[in-house]
């Protein structure tokens, strides 16, 4: 009778039976969406180009190719966070791959410029779904290992980037650009392949009030991971308790009639008063912070993407009497963006072996001032070998950043509002995006190195600083399920 009386959370059953087989699944499956927008994302340096040569399009009608994508993540980083802390994350990342494949696949057809800008905004609404991935996939770690497994998970974004840089090398001279359109937007459409077999976060269910349903898909996880599940029931939280026994969990064709009657933990969140659950004085102060960093992190990671051959070249455009040679150039062009697409490897490598051992500040912090000293020699031209090399080490350092961001920002945010959180940070992010090439690039194609360099100097030292200033430090705890669990 004493194992009756024992209860466990959704956090205490994933410890109990670690990760194993069933994970792999899901990081495979969340992986695929993560390579999907980084292909997305990346193939913008060489469609851009492409278009602007082949329809006579001006320099900022080709730079609002770009920025039409990043408009639309902004709607869709805090829309589909929204839905999938309200319905579900299933539905969340359904409705964002549809979005993705098939807009993706019809920019390849697009007769005119209006058409295409229109498409690949859509575009960027269904890519602005990609925190609700990280989010789904983050509920099913097990807490000490949540953030390796999440730097893991961001290993895809870097394989997205490199497959890209790889497809473009081998598509575009031969086929164009709208082959790599069309090849570029089959990932997402994977998604749509197994989402039938794909199980909504116990997590989300547990805190919904659809136990039941939650310890289902954890009694799933025990039989593909060959592991059993603690003795006794499953609960919410240990305070607020709210036991469902072992033998009261109903079949899958009742689980309709048991969830309604189920008392709701919480009430529903709404689409507004989600976000400002985000600014209520429990989470303000790391709310802005949190801003502020994905502001600075995608500012600096866009911009060291989109400025690499600028500052490299820019001694020969910039110089007196220079003369250019664009044809040579363009035929560099996806050799350069392949090479340092390579700098993500080590980020990867170096956010995996400091996340856990030292800390989610600590290496980020770290992470921001050695990119910001490594950008510090740029402020005045350097030779081009020891531009390259300073270049590609504040690109690693960067990536760290931005993966371990990915794993902080879901941590300090409870299930109900877990999405939104990150999706509503994300489109912070995307402001940077947008503003980078406008800003960082054009002071660069003007000939101002140093302003542009000053610029990012700024961006980068405020982003490590705000990052010392985060209340909490989130490597090894649990999870929280509402504003009012314990910390």
């Amino acid at each position: 009778m004493g194992a009756d009386n024992k209860t466990y959370t959704v956090d205490e059953a994933l410890v109990y039976m670690g990760f194993g087989k069933f994970q792999g699944l899901i990081l495979a499956y969340a992986g695929m969406g993560w390579i999907s927008e980084a292909m997305e994302m990346m193939l913008l340096s060489f469609v851009g180009p492409a278009v602007q040569s082949a329809w006579g399009l001006s320099s900022h009608e080709e730079s609002f190719i770009t920025s039409a994508v990043f408009a639309g993540m902004l709607v869709g980083a805090y829309s589909w966070g929204v839905v999938s802390d309200s319905y579900g994350r299933r539905k969340g990342f359904l409705t964002t791959a549809v979005i993705t494949s098939v807009a993706g696949f019809l920019s390849a057809f697009a007769p005119n410029y209006t058409s295409l800008i229109i498409l690949r905004c859509l575009v960027g609404v269904g890519l602005g779904g990609g925190p609700v991935l990280s989010s789904w996939f983050l509920e099913f770690i097990p807490a000490p290992s949540r953030g390796t497994w999440m730097v893991v998970f961001s290993a895809f974004w870097t394989l997205g980037t490199i497959f890209e840089a790889s497809l473009a090398w081998i598509i575009m001279p031969k086929l164009g650009w709208r082959w790599l359109l069309v090849l570029s937007s089959l990932p997402s459409s994977m998604l749509l392949l197994f989402y039938n077999v794909v199980p909504e976060s116990p997590r989300y269910l547990c805190m919904k009030g659809r136990t039941a349903e939650a310890f289902q898909v954890l009694e799933k996880v025990a039989r593909v991971n060959q592991k059993k599940l603690p003795p006794g029931m499953l609960v919410l939280d240990h305070d607020t308790g709210n036991p469902i026994p072992m033998e009261s969990i109903v079949l899958l064709s009742e689980e309709v009639h048991e969830a309604d009657k189920v008392e709701k933990i919480e009430p529903k969140v709404e689409c507004f008063s989600s976000v400002l659950i985000l600014l209520s004085p429990k989470l303000l102060k790391s709310t802005l912070l949190l801003w502020m960093v994905f502001f600075g992190n995608a500012f600096s990671y866009y911009g060291l993407v989109l400025l690499t051959s600028e500052i490299s070249s820019g001694h020969k455009k910039c110089a007196p009497n220079a003369v250019v040679l664009e044809k040579t150039e363009n035929a560099n062009l996806y050799r350069d963006v392949f090479i340092t697409s390579l700098a993500e490897v080590p980020g990867l490598l170096l956010s995996a072996a400091t996340v856990d051992r030292i800390g989610r500040k600590l290496s980020m912090s770290s992470m921001f001032f050695l990119c910001f000293f490594c950008l510090l020699p740029l402020l005045y031209q350097q030779p081009e070998l020891l531009t390259t090399a300073l270049l590609f080490v504040a690109r690693i350092c960067i990536t760290g950043t931005f993966t371990i961001v990915y794993v902080y920002a879901p941590e300090i945010y409870p299930t109900s509002v877990r999405s939104t959180g990150v999706g509503v940070a994300s489109s912070v992010g995307r402001i940077g995006g947008m503003l980078c090439p406008l800003v960082a690039v054009g002071l660069m194609h003007a000939c101002h190195q140093t302003m542009s360099i000053v610029l990012f100097e700024i961006v980068v030292f405020l982003s490590g600083f705000c990052v010392f200033l985060f209340p909490l430090e989130t490597s090894g705890r649990e999870l929280r399920d509402t504003l009012s669990s314990p910390k």
